[in-house]
């Protein structure tokens, strides 16, 4: 199985350079990907953007929406991708069409190179349970497409949120933060959350995880979190 998983917030020159590295990487020498963009509303200009922008790393995107039959452009692709947006809005699609299981099959059994970004990566894990969204819309389940066997929290960031009031001054807003509510998610769960941070990526090659650019938060059930290193092999801490 091949996935690439990045969090998202390629938002600077260097972090799109990385973007662009990995995605080459990783998909290699395919003439075509597969791009499902239904995590967003207007599927039509978020491929545009997606062209415009650079973030097709010179690679044809062709938008799965643009095919009468999803489910045979599914078994036609050489390699899929997947943008971010709304996890929920996402699985919904993603289940109610029959492409979950199709894709699945596909990289699982077929070994065709995925990549996920942001809600694209929440779905390659077991459920979309440690999304960040809000439910827009109710999935027939929380069940995604579990190309690996842990839990990812996208754009994750350690620490409290301070909110801007003025030019000068910032004011502490007491909500929950990200590891409370990873600590919650493993009250009544118990598979492995990694916090990935902005810019970073999973390199999921047969068996083996691999950060890429920055340092995650790894969260398991009874344990205290660790960090992570980029370059670390963290199959080991995922029974992986």
């Amino acid at each position: 199985m091949r996935a690439l998983l990045g969090s998202g917030g390629v938002r600077t020159e260097q972090r799109k350079s990385l973007y662009i590295d990995e995605m080459r990487r990783h998909f290699g020498e395919v003439d075509s990907i597969l791009f499902i963009p239904w995590a967003l509303n207007d599927h039509d200009r978020y491929l545009e953007l997606m062209h415009e922008r650079g973030l097709n790393a010179g690679y044809e995107l062709i938008g799965i929406h643009t095919h009468v039959d999803p489910l045979a452009a599914i078994e036609k692709a050489e390699a899929i991708s997947i943008g971010g947006g709304n996890t929920f809005r996402l699985t919904w699609e993603l289940q109610r069409s029959g492409a979950m299981e199709a894709i699945r099959r596909r990289v699982l059994n077929e070994n065709i190179p995925y990549m996920g970004v942001s809600a694209g990566t929440n779905v390659a894990c077991p459920t979309m349970q440690t999304t960040n969204d809000m439910p827009i819309v109710q999935p027939t389940s929380f069940a995604t497409l579990h190309l690996v066997p842990f839990q990812v929290n996208a754009h994750y960031f350690s620490g409290s949120t301070w909110v801007q009031t003025s030019e000068d001054d910032f004011l502490e807003h007491f909500g929950e933060t990200r590891d409370d509510r990873i600590r919650e998610f493993h009250e009544m769960n118990e598979l492995p959350v990694i916090g990935l941070r902005e810019g970073s990526y999973l390199r999921c090659h047969d068996g083996v995880v691999t950060l890429i650019g920055a340092p995650a938060r790894l969260f398991r059930a009874g344990h205290e979190p660790i960090e992570v290193s980029p370059d670390e092999n963290l199959s080991s801490h995922l029974k992986y």
